[in-house]
């Protein structure tokens, strides 16, 4: 599928070539001038302003631009399709609709300006650490994980939203694939705030619990748990698994991770293949839940995981990614694992793998 992959289109012509050569430049002009044009309410207003359009006398009156700022920011937008101009009245493009309506442009808009924009600054000298030294821009921490819950608004809003709407929209489709072996006891690494084990307990009345993550991601699962009243049927495992020496719980029915793998490198990945591996009981079995980006039906879902990598190098670990599929099959392999089954076109943009010791 890699060797196929293509996402300009077949025999472009040097001068569309070149145009979009000139949008990677402008690439970061545009953003913050749409990001503007949206955020403070021009975009807006010429949604509310519908096909008859609105002149820029008419906005000017409002008083809450001045003519130089919606001059700058409309024309540009212009340029990037997402308002059009008619008869000297501005309206709204087409994805200009999408940035006022649609939640999955939302949400990657403001992941990547809150959370990214300024750290991206950092990627070179990340690459070349293997650190990711961008994180400084929100706050000196080694690594985002552990602080999740102290990140600065807006940042600390937008990564949840962020990391939620990807995975929330694939809970419903796979509780059946979870319990298809009737798991007794199932480990949820990388619990986060425990949305997936709250969907589990609640799925299955007779299913044990257990939670692994960091101390402060588990502090939250546990409130949450609390307060649906769900605790007793939850064991807290707090590891970094960082640590190659951190062991799993032995016995485990079923290992569900999901968008946990690609927080890591490779040789970690492996580490952690290698104890899940150890920890299962006999006839136990891994769901590995993630969006990778070989897997995609569409190309505008493979260009957003695909530029979703970068955030993991100059924000998160210094050395993750979003993967192919073909890497953590092979990690997988190496650990003792073989791959059962492969489910793609889950949520937006899952796929479920699952394995079973070889």
């Amino acid at each position: 599928m890699l060797e196929t992959k293509k996402f300009s289109p077949p025999k472009q012509r040097a001068f569309d070539a070149r145009f979009e050569a000139q949008k990677i430049a402008f690439g970061p002009v545009v953003f913050h001038c749409v990001h503007y044009a949206w955020k403070r309410g021009i975009l807006e207003a010429l949604g509310d302003a519908g096909e008859r359009g609105i002149t820029l006398d008419e906005l000017e009156a409002t008083g809450r631009w001045s003519r130089y700022a919606l001059k700058l920011v409309l024309e540009s937008c212009l340029s990037a399709g997402v308002v059009l101009i008619e008869a000297s009245r501005w309206q709204l493009d087409k994805a200009g609709f999408c940035l006022i309506s649609d939640d999955i442009t939302r949400v990657n808009f403001d992941f990547i300006h809150d959370v990214c924009y300024q750290g991206l600054f950092e990627l070179e000298r990340s690459l070349d650490a293997g650190k990711p030294l961008g994180l400084a821009h929100l706050g000196d921490w080694p690594s985002i994980y552990p602080v999740l819950s102290e990140l600065p608004e807006p940042a600390k809003s937008s990564w949840f939203a962020f990391d939620h709407h990807y995975s929330d929209t694939s809970f419903p489709d796979i509780l059946p694939d979870v319990f298809a072996t009737a798991p007794k006891r199932l480990m949820d690494i990388g619990a986060n705030t425990g949305k997936f084990t709250r969907a589990a307990l609640n799925y299955d009345a007779q299913v044990e619990l257990h939670l692994v993550d960091l101390p402060q991601q588990l502090a939250v699962a546990e409130a949450n748990l609390l307060a649906e009243g769900l605790r007793e049927r939850a064991q807290l495992h707090a590891r970094n698994l960082l640590d190659p020496d951190a062991a799993l719980p032995a016995g485990m029915d079923l290992v569900w991770m999901s968008q946990f793998l690609s927080c890591f490198g490779e040789a970690e990945i492996a580490s952690i293949f290698r104890r899940v591996a150890a920890c299962l009981a006999d006839g136990g079995q891994v769901l590995v839940m993630d969006t990778f980006w070989d897997r995609q039906r569409y190309d505008i879902a493979a260009y957003c995981l695909i530029n979703t990598s970068p955030y993991f190098t100059a924000m998160a670990s210094g050395n993750s990614k979003v993967y192919e599929s073909g890497d953590y099959i092979r990690l997988a392999e190496a650990a003792g694992l073989r791959l059962l089954t492969a489910r793609d076109g889950i949520g937006y943009c899952h796929s479920l793998l699952r394995f079973a010791r070889a």
